[in-house]
């Protein structure tokens, strides 16, 4: 698999763009959750085909681009993300979006960006806020990753339903940290409340939904209340015995997941 880095011009500076496979093939454009990297991918894109065309970063705010100025609300990050498209996809593409990327990505889609193909949704936050996240709740969440132990407190108790590999949960600590301030904050005091059901609405293209049973984020329950009524042409599966961090606790099944809708969208 051939692998390269491609700086991108956006607002206020550049991303570090990461583009593997072949430009040949529908391309698979990443955007990772809150708190998350483009290295949230790594296990996923070692189980695509060698030649499967992947394009992955990190947000505004975050890892290598925690420098870039804000503002990090999702409108913005939806713009970033169709500069990404711009800039490295030639062809047909599918937006891969987990939990906070899972919004932006239903921002993005509902764009109607010329060469989306569909959207594969991995444990994302719904188009409809949820009446459970109220002031504190909010609050509370905006100091979850104020320390490595309270990462862990959150890898523990909110985020999986199985234990991850050492060297994952490592990397899983390094990257909630590395934050701007106001990138940190921005998502749970307001970006998690941010009502787009009219976005949603206006989603042409087919779109497959990928939930944790034991997903205590957003669970099943919440993701058909709060996401699928909003959404068109939508369906949802749900991977057993897993949690939110789908793309670490079970890469295989999201692997899986994303050439049986590679094979359906481009058949």
């Amino acid at each position: 698999m051939s692998n390269t880095t491609k700086t991108v011009a956006v607002a206020g500076g550049s991303l570090e763009v990461r583009i593997g496979g072949e430009r040949s093939a529908p391309t698979l454009v990443f955007a990772h959750y809150w708190g998350g990297s483009a290295g949230t991918w790594d296990e996923i894109v070692r189980r695509l085909p060698p030649q499967q065309a992947t394009v992955r970063f990190d947000q505004r705010g975050w890892s290598t681009s925690r420098e870039l100025p804000g503002p990090y609300h999702l409108d913005q990050l939806a713009d970033d993300l169709v500069r990404v498209v711009e800039e490295c996809v030639a062809g047909p593409f599918v937006l891969v979006g987990h939990s906070m990327g899972g919004k932006v990505c239903q921002l993005v889609a509902a764009r109607r960006p010329a060469g989306l193909i569909g959207a594969v949704l991995v444990a994302p936050a719904p188009a409809l806020p949820v009446a459970a996240v109220t002031e504190k709740y909010r609050q509370d969440l905006s100091h979850a990753y104020d320390s490595p132990e309270s990462v862990g407190q959150a890898l523990d108790h909110a985020l999986t339903a199985v234990a991850v590999p050492q060297p994952v949960r490592d990397a899983v600590v390094r990257d909630s940290l590395a934050a701007s301030d106001d990138a940190r904050t921005e998502w749970p005091l307001r970006g998690i409340g941010q009502d787009i059901t009219k976005e949603a609405r206006r989603i042409e293209a087919p779109v497959a939904v990928l939930v944790g049973a034991h997903d205590k984020v957003e669970p099943p329950t919440v993701l058909r209340e709060c996401l699928l009524p909003y959404v068109p042409h939508a369906t949802m599966t749900t991977v057993p015995g897993v949690g939110h961090l789908l793309p670490l606790e079970a890469p295989e099944a999201v692997a899986n997941a994303l050439g049986d809708f590679l094979t359906s969208v481009h058949s």
